[in-house]
């Protein structure tokens, strides 16, 4: 197994253009905004992880240390997202945090489940996401270069 990715980057699979405006903002206001890269699709986030198509070049996008992963994504959810991840041999060690504005105890379960290390409620304020990103931080220091 490969051990963390070093890079201090987050991806951030989220197709709501508030809540990427919200992230992006609390990147920015923590000193993190060259961390923080986003994708808005399943889709999107699979050919960034496996270096397809646009996302070839790892010098300008570079593998993640965490994977911050929306849970209703269209076209292929966060769920087969992260099912897919922990398929591949070289991901198996990137953090994946579940992100959702469900508080169904079953998604949780099932986030938990099938791999990802932790699964956080999305805020119901923009001003919140800050406290999302200082988490983030917190918990994981590695995964931001630290």
């Amino acid at each position: 197994m490969e051990s963390r990715s070093k890079s201090g980057i987050v991806l951030y699979v989220e197709d709501e253009k508030f809540d990427r405006f919200f992230m992006q903002m609390a990147f920015q206001e923590l000193e993190l905004g060259q961390a923080l890269r986003m994708v808005t699709t399943g889709p999107e986030a699979l050919d960034y992880l496996s270096g397809k198509g646009k996302y070839a070049d790892r010098e300008q996008y570079p593998l993640p240390s965490l994977l911050l992963l929306d849970l209703n994504l269209p076209a292929i959810t966060g769920f087969e997202v992260l099912q897919w991840v922990r398929s591949q041999a070289h991901l198996q060690s990137l953090l994946v945090v579940m992100s959702s504005s469900s508080p169904q105890p079953e998604d949780k379960l099932k986030a938990l489940k099938l791999g990802a290390a932790a699964y956080i409620e999305k805020p119901n304020s923009g001003l919140k996401f800050v406290e999302v990103a200082k988490g983030l931080r917190t918990q994981w220091p590695g995964a931001f270069g630290g």
